[in-house]
């Protein structure tokens, strides 16, 4: 299996509002490492995986909007505990549309599975990682 990653940021702001989550249900910020990686069992006939370039560009895009924002205040996330594991899913939904149309390149058709892993802190980080249909 063939891989490549790539790597983003972002700062976002929100809370975590279960007992659960003791001192993290009030607001607090935090900056996220996002590494996505794109896996595929055959190389494409330039011998890549996916083109970097329109990952890290279709990464970015994906992340701007949640880039120095509140998530507690954006209406896609209205009544939902914005953990790191649920970022992970979020982001990889938005790869796997991106590869599914086209936007990284004609050959992502290809790519067999993604990984998003956000990174917390040089402690913590969480994944979620899923088959391309």
């Amino acid at each position: 299996m063939f891989s490549v990653e790539v790597r983003d940021r972002i700062m976002i702001g929100h809370s975590l509002p279960d007992p659960f989550f003791g001192p993290a249900q009030n607001m607090h910020g935090a900056t996220f490492v996002v590494d996505v990686a794109f896996f595929r069992e055959q190389l494409t006939r330039q011998n890549v995986v996916v083109d970097i370039g329109a990952a890290l560009t279709v990464l970015n895009a994906t992340l701007k909007p949640l880039n120095y924002q509140n998530l507690d205040t954006l209406p896609q996330f209205a009544g939902v505990l914005t953990t790191t594991e649920f970022l992970c899913r979020h982001i990889f939904d938005a790869m796997a549309a991106a590869a599914r149309s086209g936007a990284l390149g004609e050959d992502a058709g290809g790519l067999s599975r993604i990984r998003v892993t956000l990174h917390e802190t040089d402690l913590a980080r969480a994944s979620y990682e899923g088959a391309l249909a």
